[in-house]
């Protein structure tokens, strides 16, 4: 039973020069693959990549720092995609990101809130990017609470007050590289305190290399330093970290 990397952005140009040869090598060690998009020219990429390779699956969606771009038209499209793919298993990446302000927080509040719906309307869940904005991520999922909702938190940086909400609130809660960061102290705490059946493990390929692999390109082969190191802050064999986070994401998936 092979690694489940949640989110890994395969299509990015890291990749150009080896991405044929490293995918299929990929698959010795891990099971499946989520790909998640930026906006509708990546979330192509994703879907023809999720349908080039059988266990490869996309999510499409616009990213909080293009909402700036985005439109009717643009939306409309990333929907169709969702419901003329069956390979898309999310919408995705989505959220607000306060760190770079490369769009107006009212309009990445706005688009957020679209794409919510958009996802209830076609019964997938979806990825939230939360970089800085922890605050008013939970108040628009609040405001936009219902059966229909649901989703990962992906590469989480907040505090264990904000995990715990989210998962009251129905979503899975994702730890990528920097959990396996010496100095991330906090972020380890908050990891060993979740239970087990609400956490997921990703790389954000090509960003965030964990140790011991640190100023390389990352990739999804990386997630095992994740899982890793989620066996160690849990005292737990780390077969069973791989086990349960390949369980979970196939649940919030529906592989």
């Amino acid at each position: 039973m092979g690694l489940f990397d949640t989110h890994a952005h395969l299509y990015d140009k890291a990749f150009d020069r080896d991405r044929d040869q490293l995918i299929p090598a990929l698959f010795k060690s891990l099971d499946y693959i989520v790909i998640p998009s930026e906006d509708l020219e990546t979330s192509r990429k994703a879907v023809a990549l999720a349908e080039t390779y059988d266990p490869l699956y996309a999510a499409v969606g616009i990213h909080p720092q293009v909402t700036k771009d985005a439109s009717e038209e643009i939306l409309r499209k990333i929907g169709d995609l969702a419901l003329s793919h069956p390979k898309v298993k999310a919408i995705g990446e989505i959220g607000l990101d306060y760190y770079y302000l490369y769009t107006d927080k009212e309009i990445q509040k706005e688009w957020f809130a679209r794409q919510i719906e958009l996802a209830k309307d076609l019964n997938l869940p979806f990825l939230i990017h939360d970089r800085e904005a922890h605050g008013d991520t939970l108040s628009i999922l609040k405001e936009h609470k219902s059966p229909a909702m649901r989703g990962i938190l992906h590469c989480f940086s907040g505090s264990l007050e904000t995990a715990k909400e989210l998962i009251r609130l129905g979503f899975y809660i994702s730890f990528a590289g920097p959990v396996v960061f010496p100095r991330s102290i906090r972020l380890k705490e908050v990891a060993a305190a979740l239970p087990l059946e609400r956490i997921l493990i990703e790389t954000d390929s090509p960003y965030l290399t964990p140790p011991p692999n640190r100023g390389k390109r990352n990739d999804p082969s990386n997630v095992y330093y994740v899982a890793e190191e989620l066996a160690r802050l849990k005292k737990l064999p780390v077969e069973e970290i791989i086990s349960r986070t390949r369980e979970n994401a196939i649940r919030i998936y529906d592989i």
